[in-house]
């Protein structure tokens, strides 16, 4: 007799359960953990059924949580939902290798001789069709699975095995019947209906928990502190290297089936397009194919005949990844397996395949993106998803699809070609399409054949440099002879002409450094004149201009201030002529043909003619080679004294300077400090935490240019042995922060100028950067962060990094080292462990490694941990410390 279910709950009964479970008054009845006693009790009474009742019960795990993931899509963010999608899909394909496995299950059982194979089945169906603790929609979780088992079991022509066939058929015809009872109501949910009122109250109860928990914890947090950081998605705009669909002309789409070739739909899903005279384009799973062994060689499979006739009928057939992994977090030699060897079974099948590429999920990563590159493939992505994975019922799918291509107006769709219900649900949806005026786009081999315009490249280039050499002179002096001496201008100078050198590797034979006693009037101007005026230096080329030490001012007789630089030989009561009249430097600027000048005075004086001052514009970095710049940044005025009292024997002003140049001066984040920016953030820091007033301007001769350094990127890996700032440096930073947070990231910079007056600085817009550019911008971020010991403020940039690049294994090894610090052992593992999978040689990564899991108690991790980081570096900086705790261990 037909066993039709035996009874029916609606779908929206269940989701009400699971969604306000966690949100009931407190003395209402908690609703019971859901449990299936008659499966245990089918499983004790029948051991041999057991399996595969275990089985079936993953299958409607799986199926249930699709349901709970997607059921609230509308109240969910775009990244929340992109997230739901995502994990959805996985669960989907889970759900294939469950089904899979269930099938092998069916093949051993029917492949027996045991007289009770039949009864086992029976028990299984009897589960299916009437356990009590299924609702009538779980059933459809095993629709698939009966199909298969139905195929399965009509080779049999006994009795018992025609019997169970023809009982198979009837729950078929049941699913089916409960399809149609269910169709609205499973419609309302896929198609995102619109609650009742009292749902919503419910729901507002749980925001206000949710809310409550939110002041103590961020999901973010949460899933960064368990190794995990969802990255952005990727652009979504149609590119030489991948196409969404958003740029196609009006009313113009593309089918796209994917996870194929299927023995069954996949010819169905043809036919449709035959019918209608539509193109399609197929992304096919190389598995489903065959096989290519270690040396190469291929081995076809039956299927590999349907992906034959699909090329031969003139259909794109494009590769969707040997077993649809999540290639966002594959890497290497995977990597590569998954995308060439499938290109192979491609070509094998048919030359004429279609070079285009899908990644499964749509998760993909920027090594996958090359390698796509490398190997001749576009990638395809979409904009418009039939969800046919996950909604069991055709006249939903038809419905999304259709409100999707009424908002978007163009574009490639998502279909499956495994499923029925995407067999079902294309014919409906061609004819809206087609009755609403919409074209159908193909491959022809070069892109989809549709003319369209392509968007022209107009962002500006890179902005670097661009300085064909770079000198300097770097002044400093401290024993004066007839002047108070100083403390710091010695140490200050070299440690300005270190950072040259270093950091932004000015050539040492082209950076001039005068201290103490070799700092006198003749040397200084000597170095100007025999080095770097007239014809000595390029039209290319940059000079930077150091000089720490005493400055003065001299009124005039027509009663203007002219400033003075104090060599180490001047007179006090002389210093009108043996010293360096600011009218000199003038002088020496406009000789020079060096492309760019700047100094920094590192002393306070007042009196120099200014010219306007630099560029506000936000492409004036365009303009900059070919425009002059002279530029001077001084520590104070007149009635000033330098502050010699910074953090690691440093001025004050010095300090703030090393800072700036050692990242904090890039303002808008592009990874350039021009003069401006260099003022803008030196002059108002330094005036927050000492009595001088740093003065900023363009000298005569300027021409509206701006001195540029590039800031380069930081290869640290943060280790035992990456110094820290001392507390005196901190305390200054974090004063300087203040006062910066306080004045408000926006608000404008307002300066004294080189005249006495005041003068507002505008800092250019950042040009365009790449998500790698910003993310190592933020991880360098997070280094100075790390140096000053703010360690959450530190682990939130490596975090951003990794959003921005999720293979950055720099970030990965930082934000672990981070956890490290602040002595949260198990999380500092779980990040030092993503390093290793991502750069698996990175020596430095195992010993942070050893030391996480040393101290979290972990010895035989930490033990091999430590031997691999001496294999890879038997003499490294952390050999000693690596045996000494091997010892321990």
């Amino acid at each position: 007799m037909p066993r039709a279910p035996s009874f029916r709950l609606l779908l929206p009964s269940l989701l009400l359960t699971l969604l306000v479970a966690g949100c009931s008054d407190k003395d209402a009845q908690a609703p019971a953990a859901v449990t299936q006693p008659s499966a245990q009790a089918a499983a004790a009474a029948d051991p041999a059924a057991a399996p595969l009742l275990g089985a079936l019960q993953k299958q409607l795990d799986g199926y249930r949580r699709i349901i709970v993931l997607l059921a609230d899509e509308e109240q969910q963010s775009t990244a929340d939902r992109t997230t739901s999608t995502r994990i959805g899909q996985q669960l989907f394909h889970d759900g294939l290798e469950q089904r899979s496995a269930i099938a092998a299950q069916f093949d051993t059982l029917l492949r027996g001789t045991s007289p009770q194979r039949f009864a086992t089945l029976g028990t299984v169906l009897d589960y299916i069709e009437s356990a009590p603790e299924l609702f009538d929609a779980d059933r459809l979780a095993f629709r698939e699975v009966l199909r298969d088992l139905h195929e399965r079991i009509g080779a049999d022509s006994s009795l018992p095995a025609v019997k169970l066939h023809q009982r198979i058929g009837e729950d078929l015809e049941a699913l089916d019947e409960i399809e149609r009872n269910y169709n609205q109501e499973l419609t309302r949910i896929f198609s995102r209906f619109e609650r009742t009122r009292a749902i919503e109250l419910k729901r507002e109860k749980w925001d206000d928990y949710i809310a409550h928990l939110h002041k103590d914890y961020s999901r973010e947090a949460i899933l960064r502190d368990y190794g995990v950081i969802e990255p952005y998605p990727m652009s979504m705009k149609d590119s030489d290297r991948e196409i969404f669909g958003r740029d196609l002309p009006p009313k113009t789409v593309v089918l796209t089936f994917d996870d194929g070739p299927h023995k069954a739909y996949t010819d169905e899903v043809v036919a449709i397009l035959k019918r209608y005279d539509v193109p399609g384009v197929f992304f096919e799973v190389g598995r489903n194919l065959g096989k290519v062994d270690t040396d190469g060689k291929v081995s076809l499979g039956p299927m590999a005949k349907i992906s034959r006739n699909l090329m031969e009928e003139g259909y794109a057939v494009g590769n969707h990844s040997l077993t649809h992994a999540q290639l966002s977090r594959t890497t290497g030699d995977a990597l590569r397996q998954q995308v060439l060897d499938t290109d192979t079974l491609l070509k094998d099948v048919d030359s004429k395949r279609a070079p285009l590429f899908r990644f499964p999920y749509g998760a993909r990563n920027a090594e996958g993106l090359q390698l796509l590159n490398e190997a001749g493939l576009k990638s395809i992505m979409w904009n418009i998803d039939s969800m046919d994975w996950a909604d069991p019922v055709p006249e939903s799918i038809v419905q999304r699809v259709l409100d999707q291509v009424n908002k978007e107006q163009r574009g490639i769709i998502l279909f499956h070609d495994i499923h029925d219900r995407a067999v079902k649900a294309l014919p409906q949806i061609l004819d809206r399409l087609i009755a609403d005026g919409y074209q159908f786009a193909g491959w022809n081999g070069r892109d989809f054949s549709v003319a369209r315009p392509r968007k022209g490249s107009d962002r500006d280039a890179t902005v670097t440099t661009g300085y064909e050499k770079s000198w300097a002179i770097v002044v400093g002096i401290d024993n004066y002879a007839k002047w108070p001496k100083l403390e710091y201008a010695s140490h200050d100078a070299q440690a300005v002409a270190d950072t040259l050198t270093g950091q932004f590797g000015f050539p040492s034979s082209q950076v001039i450094v005068l201290k103490n006693e070799q700092a006198t009037r003749n040397n200084i101007l000597a170095a100007f004149h025999d080095r770097l005026s007239d014809d000595r230096t390029g039209r290319n080329d940059r000079v930077f201009v150091f000089f720490a030490g005493h400055g003065a001012t001299r009124q005039l007789a027509s009663g203007r201030d002219l400033g003075y630089i104090i060599p180490v030989d001047s007179d006090p009561k002389e210093f009108a002529t043996d010293a360096i009249a600011m009218t000199d430097i003038q002088n020496i600027a406009e000789s020079m043909q060096a492309k760019h000048v700047m100094f920094v005075m590192d002393a306070c004086y007042s009196g120099l003619g200014l010219t306007r001052g630099g560029p506000s514009s936000s492409s004036f970095l365009r303009e900059n080679a070919r425009r002059s710049a002279r530029q001077m940044l001084t520590a104070g005025g007149a009635d000033q004294q330098v502050a010699d009292a910074g953090p690691n024997g440093h001025s004050v002003f010095t300090w703030v300077l090393l800072q700036a140049l050692a990242g904090k001066g890039d303002l808008n984040g592009d990874g350039l400090i021009t003069g401006t920016e260099l003022a803008a953030y030196v002059a108002p820091a330094v005036s927050a935490v000492s009595q001088q007033t740093p003065a900023f301007g363009s000298l005569p001769g300027s021409q509206g240019g701006e001195f540029v350094f590039q800031v380069p990127d930081s290869q640290e890996y943060l280790n035992a042995d990456t110094r820290q700032l001392t507390a005196d440096a901190i305390a200054l930073n974090n004063k300087v922060d203040a006062a910066s947070e306080a004045k408000g990231s926006q608000a404008p910079v307002t300066v004294a100028d080189l005249q006495g007056g005041k003068a507002k600085l505008v800092v250019p817009t950042a040009g365009p950067a790449s998500d790698r550019q910003r993310a190592q911008q933020a991880n360098d971020r997070g280094l100075q962060l790390y140096r000053e010991k703010r360690y959450d403020e530190a682990a939130v940039q490596f975090a951003e990094a990794l959003k921005l690049r999720p293979d950055f294994a720099q970030a990965a090894n930082n934000l672990g080292f981070v956890y490290y610090r602040q002595q949260r052992y198990a999380e500092a593992a779980r990040w030092l462990e993503n390093t290793l999978k991502i750069d698996p040689s990175r020596a430095v990564a195992h010993l942070n490694l050893g030391d996480a899991y040393f101290h979290a108690g972990d010895k035989a991790k930490a033990k091999q941990a430590y031997t691999t980081y001496l294999a890879l570096q038997p003499q490294g900086s952390g050999a000693a410390q690596a045996r000494a705790q091997l010892e321990k261990l």
